[in-house]
């Protein structure tokens, strides 16, 4: 891998570190539920990003695999948590 990419790719973890920062900050203080909710789908995505980015980095496909996880997770838990917070239940 050449040193160019290296530093590429650590720049993106560097970068997505501090997008996850600013989520969690945003999940911890947000005036509604929503914003808390929001902020937790973006921490997801993130989340999947740096595993595709440590995927590439270290030529592993675990990090690929792992990444498909969070993926279907989070879309389960924002989905959940969208109906939780229209009608008050998730299953009914």
């Amino acid at each position: 891998m050449s040193a160019f990419l290296t530093h590429a790719l650590d720049a993106a973890l560097a970068l997505y570190a501090l997008a996850m920062a600013g989520a969690l900050l945003r999940m911890l203080r947000g005036p509604t539920a929503q914003d808390r909710v929001l902020a937790l789908d973006f921490i997801t995505v993130n989340g999947m990003l740096a595993m595709l980015t440590l995927g590439v980095r270290y030529a592993s496909t675990m990090y690929f695999v792992t990444a498909l996880i969070v993926a279907l997770f989070g879309f389960v838990a924002s989905a959940a948590l969208a109906k939780f917070l229209l009608r008050g239940e998730v299953i009914e």
